[in-house]
């Protein structure tokens, strides 16, 4: 049974709405979270972050996460196929934006740095070298996931 004009309007609605939603978690993490973390003794913010990154690993935020991602992989194929559809070109660019600036990010970057920081003990001296090294490089790919989210979720509410 084909989608109607409104059932494809509210799931590009969903999409952009799960682009801004993750765009809000990841901004959290840039404005305050880890700049709390990094306020505290290098032992607790490492475990802390290590907690974090087991609980972050749950089907809600892993659904948005990557159920936005499924979304905008359909939504960028659409787009190229129907390139002449109105907002084709924003829905195309926002698509490709969340999935290379956001997931691509993630995966290529957060994820190994939080690999590794799961991989010492808090309260190492090796643990204490990492953590200074990790405050910074995640936060910085962080704000590039911030970036490009929030782009994403603008670039696909212009496609509506």
């Amino acid at each position: 049974m084909p989608l109607t004009d409104t059932g494809l309007f509210a799931l590009k609605l969903c999409t952009a709405l799960g682009c801004g939603l993750v765009a809000g978690v990841f901004f959290a993490f840039s404005t305050f979270v880890m700049k709390a973390l990094g306020q505290q003794p290098p032992a607790q913010g490492i475990a802390a972050m290590q907690s974090i990154n087991l609980t972050v690993i749950n089907p809600w935020f892993m659904g948005v996460l990557f159920g936005t991602a499924g979304a905008c992989l359909v939504w960028a194929i659409a787009a190229g196929v129907n390139s002449q559809q109105p907002g084709a070109r924003w829905m195309l660019l926002g698509s490709l934006l969340y999935l290379l600036g956001s997931i691509g990010v993630t995966l290529a970057f957060n994820v190994p740095l939080n690999d590794a920081l799961a991989t010492v003990t808090p309260d190492s001296p090796a643990g204490v070298t990492l953590w200074a090294k990790y405050l910074t490089h995640w936060t910085l790919w962080n704000h590039v996931r911030t970036i490009a989210a929030l782009g994403a979720a603008t670039l696909l509410t212009l496609a509506l």
